[in-house]
């Protein structure tokens, strides 16, 4: 096992990727075992060709944004194949905005198999990460000591030795945290994430639609105008309500803070 640890990590601060995927909104999973052409398919992706390296591959959603006359949830994903602990692992990299990769992705893609995913999601940016095993959410967590999965503390031992500021009231910083989850990362997946390696990598590209219209009745549509004319839209859906549930379970119990009375 890797003992990468937040430290080797440092580049991420003057890199393209991460100041510009946190900006954006970016996702980046490995899937252990899976061919890139298989990760496009599982996706539902519509083939785009390819691009050498994250700028290009930055650029190119750019270009797709740019196009669209309006904003939806499609987004291009980049995927190429790297070296790890048993085997190859398909690299999976998008600017999407903040929409992340979807459950049921990460659930198919790692069914016999593992996957690790970590994101931001743009602006004020959560940072999330989740680790799968055979088709289950093992571990995820926004914030280190708010964890969820069917076992949420067997990471704990990882994540001190890779860097991770378990305190509550931990102050630090946005780079901190994510070279901590790229170290975990590479415990996990013997991947070593370079930035040689984003930045030259030839990555094969996929169109990944919006997500259909929930037609189970298990989504929800929250639109109103108010008397000066400003409206809110927004949809909720069964996995929002599902996250937020399994978020509250973990606060349940925790000591109230004085700045919360």
């Amino acid at each position: 096992m890797s003992a990468a640890t937040a430290a080797d990590y440092g580049w991420i601060r003057s890199s393209f990727v991460f100041p510009q995927g946190i900006e954006v909104g970016y996702c980046l999973m490995l899937v252990r075992g899976v061919p890139p052409e298989k990760v496009l398919r599982v996706m539902g992706a519509e083939p785009r060709g390819g691009c050498r390296g994250a700028v290009e591959l930055f650029e190119r959603q750019e270009e797709l944004f740019a196009g669209s006359d309006e904003w939806d949830e499609s987004f291009l994903a980049g995927v190429c194949a790297v070296p790890g602990e048993g085997g190859d692992w398909a690299l999976v990299l998008h600017f999407d905005g903040g929409i992340g990769m979807r459950p049921r992705f990460l659930e198919v893609l790692s069914a016999g198999s593992r996957a690790v995913t970590h994101a931001s999601n743009g602006g004020k940016p959560i940072h999330t990460f989740a680790w799968y095993e055979d088709g289950e959410l093992r571990t995820g967590f926004d914030w280190p000591t708010l964890r969820h999965g069917s076992t949420p503390d067997d990471l704990v031992p990882l994540m001190h030795e890779a860097g991770f500021d378990m305190g509550e009231e931990s102050d630090a910083d946005t780079y901190d945290r994510k070279a901590a989850v790229l170290a975990l990362a590479v415990r996990l997946t013997g991947v070593r994430l370079t930035e040689d390696l984003l930045d030259t990598s030839a990555y094969r590209l996929g169109h990944v639609p919006e997500e259909p219209a929930d037609e189970d009745g298990t989504g929800v549509v929250i639109d109103f105008t108010d008397a000066n004319g400003d409206g809110f839209h927004k949809e909720v859906i069964r996995e929002h309500v599902e996250h937020a549930l399994q978020h509250h379970r973990t606060q349940r119990g925790r000591p109230l803070r004085r700045d919360e009375t």
